[in-house]
């Protein structure tokens, strides 16, 4: 008789996702590793990385990121769901060519075909060969009918700094990635296989539908890998499979958990990590919404999405969606002042 998979509660579920995107308790590790713990960061705006980061790694400072990008071991690009990431030098090109084809398959909306990408594409590599150059340089050089968004998307590019930095927040400075930090050294079915791994190391357990949303591919993609790799299994309350990888943490659902800021598109409230009550749904609208389709700042109290913050004025103002417990208040008050610290 085949094992009875466990069932994990969306408690448990919760707290392992804040363990694994250390949020229970701030890493001490160097930025790289962190990034491939945690599977990458959304990046398209700047300064939502630096509070991402500074809210998962002890003794995070800014420049410590800056330097990180033009040392290289670090690098934005468009990645998963065809979207900026923050990613280790050493993720970059796996996720790079598991996700090519699906990043190819966007930009054919822009009504060329194969040979007219790959021409187009030639001269974009041809004038990128001497170094990095602007949005605006090279859609002047080449002309904006040349240089074009489905073009970004059938080139490997990454964006160089000091673009996309919390200095110069604008991440339109580009750069081969083959020249900026090695030629690719994957496959695609290790690529894929690699995406899986990053995803439950990072996110899990998880359903196949939750990697396949958060890599911006389809189940099928992903299948196979799933079958190659040795997993571990769980059932959520729904009766629905859950991946793991072996090992992986699984903290008690009684763990505390502290309040923590998240930026901006933090990755934990995409619908991907929807089973983890992360954001409850009655708040959804109030941070993801059509009038503010970049999401807002929230933060988080015993694991959940408890309300609103901004900077402003040199302080950071917080909205709690409801009443806060004094303990909780005491709490969020005095991270408030440390997150107005880091942005002093």
């Amino acid at each position: 008789m085949a094992e009875t998979e466990r069932v994990l509660t969306r408690r448990e579920l919760n707290r392992a996702l804040l363990a694994r995107q250390l949020l229970l308790e701030r890493a001490r590790t160097p930025l790289p590793r962190a990034l491939e713990r945690i599977g990458g960061i959304q990046a398209q705006y700047a300064p939502a990385m630096y509070v991402g980061l500074w809210s998962r790694l002890a003794g995070f400072e800014r420049d410590a990121l800056t330097r990180a990008l033009h040392r290289k071991t670090v690098v934005q690009a468009t990645l998963m769901r065809t979207t900026i990431h923050l990613v280790s030098k050493g993720d970059y090109w796996p996720f790079a060519i598991a996700l090519r084809e699906r990043r190819r398959a966007r930009a054919r909306v822009y009504k060329l075909d194969e040979r007219e990408f790959e021409r187009v594409a030639a001269r974009v590599r041809t004038f990128l060969a001497t170094g990095p150059r602007r949005d605006s340089e090279i859609a002047e050089a080449l002309g904006k009918e040349t240089w074009r968004p489905g073009v970004g998307l059938w080139v490997e590019l990454v964006r160089a700094p000091p673009s996309g930095t919390w200095e110069r927040r604008r991440a339109d400075l580009y750069a081969l990635a083959e020249d900026w930090i090695g030629p690719a050294n994957s496959r695609p079915e290790a690529g894929v296989e690699h995406l899986v791994r990053r995803y439950l190391g990072g996110f899990g357990p998880a359903r196949a539908g939750d990697i396949a949303d958060w890599a911006g591919l389809n189940v099928t993609a992903i299948r196979p890998a799933l079958e190659r790799l040795e997993l571990r299994r769980f059932q959520d309350e729904q009766g629905m499979e859950l991946l793991d990888l072996p090992r992986a943490p699984l903290p008690d659902s009684d763990t505390a958990a502290p309040v923590r800021f998240l930026p901006v598109w933090d990755a934990t409230l995409l619908v991907h990590a929807r089973r983890t009550g992360i954001l409850p749904e009655l708040y959804r609208p109030r941070i993801f919404n059509v009038k503010t389709p970049h999401s807002v700042n929230s933060f988080l109290v015993d694991g959940e999405v408890a309300g609103t913050w901004r900077h402003e004025k040199g302080s950071i103002k917080v909205e709690p969606f409801g009443r806060l417990s004094r303990e909780a208040r005491k709490e969020l008050n005095d991270e408030a002042e440390r997150l107005a610290a880091f942005h002093a």
